[in-house]
């Protein structure tokens, strides 16, 4: 929700608002220091100056809390690509703001997607039980309005049918991301480009000789 939406609301919820996102930022500052397993309830509403009881007025338990940050991740991506690709530009530019949007909000959220990845990838818990089906949507989506740029590009000649739009977008995607995990993993070894079409040119222009 933005600040100005915010505003709107009644004092009352404004304040509950407040009190959710200072629970949720406690709560990501301490899983990124010592991990989702290592902080109990109890110390991240003391962390956070708020009786556990105001705590479980939000949030059912621990993994309830974890799911709300990994939803309010997905907004910030979400919102962020969706400004940026509709804005009126044409094709080109549609994707290179897409490419810096996702960027951008990746490194907004640093703390946040380090920890996202490090417990996702354990082998015992599975913090993403229950959002799965959601998450898969959330991204199916994010694909769909994308290939619906290349889908553009092409009818308007403005690139060459080379592939199905739909794929199109699943590749570029995960090339952003394949950067961006290569760049979070040895950034010294692997800069992450600050241009755009470092990336985009593996599309634009193609890997074989005419």
């Amino acid at each position: 929700m933005s600040m100005a939406a915010d505003n709107k609301l009644p004092r009352r919820e404004r304040e509950k608002l407040r009190q959710r996102q200072e629970i949720l930022a406690t709560a990501l500052d301490l899983f990124s220091q010592k991990g989702y397993h290592n902080v109990s309830v109890q110390e991240i509403a003391e962390k956070s100056e708020f009786a556990i009881g105001t705590l479980y007025k939000f949030f059912q338990n621990k993994e309830d809390l974890y799911k709300a940050l990994v939803r309010e991740l997905c907004d910030k991506f979400e919102d962020s690509i969706m400004r940026a690709i509709e804005q009126p530009q044409d094709e080109v530019e549609k994707l290179r703001s897409y490419v810096r949007a996702k960027t951008e909000v990746f490194h907004r959220n640093l703390p946040f997607i380090r920890l996202y990845l490090a417990e996702s990838r354990g082998a015992s818990f599975n913090l993403k039980a229950g959002l799965d089906d959601e998450l898969r949507k959330r991204y199916y989506n994010s694909l769909e309005s994308i290939a619906d740029i290349f889908a553009s590009g092409i009818k308007n000649q403005r690139f060459k049918n080379i592939a199905d739009p739909y794929y199109l977008a699943v590749t570029l995607s995960s090339v952003i991301d394949a950067f961006l995990l290569l760049w979070l993993d040895a950034p010294e070894r692997h800069p992450y480009p600050e241009d755009p079409d470092a990336i985009l040119d593996i599309f634009f222009k193609g890997l074989l000789e005419p």
